[in-house]
């Protein structure tokens, strides 16, 4: 195959992942919608599903994970981790919240490793602030 001189090393790398990555995103997405969103909703939520929340919004998650791992692969690994082994000496959220949530459930046995690696992935770039990518 020919290529165009015009086209560096790293352009053909980004070409070429860029379906992995969309696919990476959708298989995200949708894992979340099948095992997270029954508890945490991903939009601000409104006055009345503040009152019915069992979970805090994603958007809240991920701003405290971002502000305390702001290196998207720590956060990653980070999140992954405590998918599977909640525990409150790893919580990064305010006391209040855990005082009026708990700690999420383990998700072993619900997502794979990859899965979680997924899903934290999924969350990372989609949810709360913009830090290092």
């Amino acid at each position: 195959m020919l290529i165009p001189k015009f086209l560096t090393f790293s352009t053909l790398i980004a070409l070429s992942l860029a379906p992995v990555q969309s696919f990476a995103q959708e298989n995200g997405e949708s894992l979340f919608e099948q095992k997270c969103s029954m508890c945490h909703l991903k939009q601000r939520p409104s006055a009345e599903e503040m009152k019915n929340m069992i979970a805090p919004p994603m958007m809240g998650v991920m701003r405290h994970v971002k502000q305390a791992k702001p290196d998207r692969a720590e956060a990653i690994a980070f999140i992954a981790n405590y998918l599977e082994a909640p525990a409150q000496s790893k919580a990064l959220c305010m006391q209040q919240s855990i005082a009026r949530f708990g700690l999420m459930p383990s998700q072993k046995g619900n997502l794979t490793p990859e899965e979680a690696q997924t899903v934290a992935a999924y969350v990372y770039d989609t949810f709360g602030p913009r830090f290092n990518r």
